[in-house]
């Protein structure tokens, strides 16, 4: 009897296929499937030039490029050097939602490892016009080829959708700038239209075919801070006659993370972090300056003021303990930041019941904690009157390599912003049919 049930089932599908109503879905799928497949070897090829030439925050020039070439291409009407160097591609196609899909272009400052064909060894200026390494970590280079891929793919299926889809390339997401910058240079003034639904895609290293796309706070809120202690420069064998602000800044180094530490509630996550400490030059100089970069992590603001505030407290109690002259109290500048992400629940449902078609739901990990890891993707939209967007994470790393990690105790191959962070091929066609997929449910009804 099973057998016979299970026999007619198939018999009955079959039916309903070659009939031709099995679903407008399946049909959609097959050819996205298609598209992609065909799409594949001109993405990697993007993906490869792209990560081989790494631009930092707002020098996104030559990717900039590319994306508005590529956009131009497709029929997109195109807005260019929106907050400096972000891109803006408009698609109407007939009435129906707005929906915006953004991808961030710029790469890191740091030395790449993983001895890839296509990795890149050139030095690149910073905004301080300083040669330094750069390399996309982040994986940026994979959320610009997404982009262009789903924008095409988009195009290809245009019957399947009605609405206006508009593509950001946007700058300086690791500075936490980028979105307010296109937001302050009058982006949506400029004729953008204000998205109904804002949608984008990030890397995590988790094995390829795995996603992560979770309703509620995902990432923290970030500041990005400098720091300087001012002191009196002078000979290093004459120490007494001298203010060091190297020893000040060593011990704000150690006092910040008393903030942590005794002022904020252990149940809550907050991190403060010197990434860098620059002073001096010389052996045998005591220096006048010492330069701190901060960076805060938190999900409440009463932790991020708790922070600012005793940072600010502990700066002026160093510059007190070492008598300095009201003049050279150090000074404290605020640069980006990001609030907290807060992804919308019913978004977040509709999208991942239609990527079940792509990813199995035991494949999709939608209860994952939230990470400290920031963005600023939803700047983009959280000053509009309606705020609602959904960020997923999407793995990339190799399946062998994850599984050798796992055998030897490793969470993950590598992590974000680690000099190893490696793309696998094989995640550039699918976070494409992810992207596709997910912005195609997002325009229906």
């Amino acid at each position: 009897m099973k057998q016979h049930q299970t026999f007619s089932l198939v018999l009955f599908i079959f039916l309903i296929k070659i009939t031709g109503v099995f679903g407008q879905s399946n049909s959609s799928n097959q050819d996205l499937n298609e598209i992609v497949d065909t799409d594949t070897k001109r993405l990697v090829e993007m993906f490869e030039d792209i990560h081989s030439n790494p631009e930092l925050g707002f020098m996104e020039v030559r990717t900039a490029a590319i994306v508005a070439k590529e956009l131009k291409a497709l029929g997109f009407e195109v807005k260019t050097g929106i907050g400096k160097t972000g891109v803006v591609g408009i698609l109407k196609n007939g009435n129906g939602p707005v929906v915006m899909y953004r991808a961030d272009m710029d790469c890191n400052s740091v030395q790449e490892t993983t001895g890839i064909a296509y990795a890149n060894n050139k030095l690149v200026k910073n905004r301080s016009g300083e040669d330094v390494p750069a390399m996309h970590a982040c994986g940026h280079d994979a959320h610009t080829t997404w982009m262009l891929g789903v924008a095409k793919a988009m195009v290809v299926l245009k019957k399947s959708w009605s609405g206006t889809l508009v593509m950001v390339g946007q700058p300086a997401e690791e500075l936490g700038e980028g979105a307010e910058a296109m937001i302050n240079d009058k982006m949506y003034e400029k004729g953008v239209p204000v998205p109904d639904y804002l949608f984008g895609m990030h890397t995590a290293p988790f094995p390829v075919g795995i996603i992560s796309n979770g309703s509620g706070k995902r990432m923290a809120g970030m500041d990005v801070l400098d720091v300087t202690f001012y002191g009196i420069g002078g000979h290093g064998s004459s120490p007494h006659v001298a203010k060091d602000p190297i020893l000040m800044g060593a011990a704000a180094v150690i006092e910040y993370q008393t903030i942590i530490s005794r002022g904020i509630d252990p149940q809550n996550a907050a991190v403060i972090t010197v990434g860098s400490f620059q002073s001096g030059i010389d052996n045998n100089v005591i220096p006048g300056s010492a330069l701190l970069k901060l960076n805060l992590r938190w999900f409440n603001e009463q932790d991020r003021n708790v922070m600012i505030n005793g940072i600010k407290r502990i700066n002026e109690s160093i510059a007190f303990a070492y008598d300095l002259p009201k003049e050279l109290y150090p000074t404290l500048t605020m640069k980006g930041m990001a609030f907290p992400l807060v992804n919308n629940e019913v978004m977040v449902n509709k999208v991942n019941k239609a990527l079940e078609a792509v990813i199995a739901p035991d494949k999709n990990i939608k209860n994952i904690p939230a990470v400290m890891g920031s963005e600023d993707f939803h700047h983009l939209v959280i000053h509009n009157p309606k705020p609602i967007y959904d960020y997923m994470l999407v793995g990339i790393a190799n399946k062998e390599a994850s599984e050798k990690a796992t055998k030897e105790g490793k969470m993950f191959p590598f992590f974000n912003h680690n000099s190893n962070f490696e793309v696998d091929l094989s995640a550039i066609p699918l976070g494409v049919t992810l992207g596709t997929t997910a912005l195609l449910e997002i325009f229906k009804k």
